[in-house]
């Protein structure tokens, strides 16, 4: 009887030593990679398009470009909020300039407090400030798990857009419900999302642990003022003469 209460006594001091060990983090920068299957992009376009040229294209690019674009951007985040903001990149490639599906036109804030974003987009040379609820995902949170930026994750599922396939894995260690472009409402922060049909990635390849002040966490205001359901139709109208490719596109413009 002694030695189990010992035993019993030396758990409860080893789970308190081990929580006092726990570093929770609510503010910083985190640093994602996004990667894009060029190869498996030019496959999409050719079936959109007709014509022995698209081959020459394709053979052309796989050529002379690697199969993976890797982008970079950062995630400001800090008690309620986020602010998504990608690394402005030099478009190569000139068959995939202005693809949505292979760039990254995006600048979003997150307040997850009064759960509404402000997002900017870019479509083509055009500015659109999209402000609207933040998105809701139903999560199926599994069991498995996996390092990301040296934070153990685990992994969640969901279907936004109706077909979009997401896989996400996130971090309890940072409580913020959010992550890289309108991806959150997970118990912690999104560190690695994939969408495997989509033919793209965002991983965490940094978490730097610090404050973030008032200017790092400025909402965009450029942009001609829109919400999601009328930037929708607009995008609709802009992809009609698209073919079966502007769902690619459209998707693209929405994450």
């Amino acid at each position: 009887m002694k030695a189990t209460i010992l035993t019993i006594a030396a758990l409860l001091m080893l789970a308190r030593a081990f929580a006092q060990n726990i570093h929770f983090v609510t503010s910083g920068q985190i640093t994602y990679e996004k990667k894009v299957n060029m190869y498996a992009l030019l496959n999409k376009r050719a079936n959109n398009e007709n014509g022995s040229w698209m081959q020459q294209i394709i053979d052309d690019y796989k050529k002379n470009q690697p199969q993976f674009k890797t982008m970079k951007s950062t995630l400001n985040f800090s008690g309620d909020q986020t602010l998504f903001t990608p690394e402005t990149t030099t478009e190569t490639g000139g068959f995939f300039i202005g693809d949505p599906a292979a760039t990254q036109p995006n600048v979003i804030y997150s307040d997850m407090n009064a759960q509404s974003s402000t997002s900017q987009k870019k479509v083509y040379e055009e500015l659109f400030l999209v402000k609207d609820s933040i998105r809701k995902i139903n999560w199926k949170i599994t069991s498995e798990t996996r390092e990301i930026a040296g934070y153990s994750c685990r992994r969640a599922n969901a279907v936004i857009m109706d077909s979009v396939y997401v896989v996400a894995f996130y971090t309890d260690l940072i409580p913020l419900s959010g992550g890289p472009e309108s991806f959150n409402g997970l118990p912690g922060m999104i560190l690695g999302v994939a969408l495997p049909h989509e033919n793209v990635s965002w991983f965490a390849t940094a978490v730097t642990d610090r404050s973030i002040t008032a200017n790092e966490m400025k909402p965009p205001v450029k942009g001609k003022a829109s919400n999601r359901k009328d930037f929708i139709n607009t995008l609709q109208s802009a992809l009609k003469n698209w073919g079966s490719y502007a769902q690619t596109a459209l998707k693209a413009y929405l994450l």
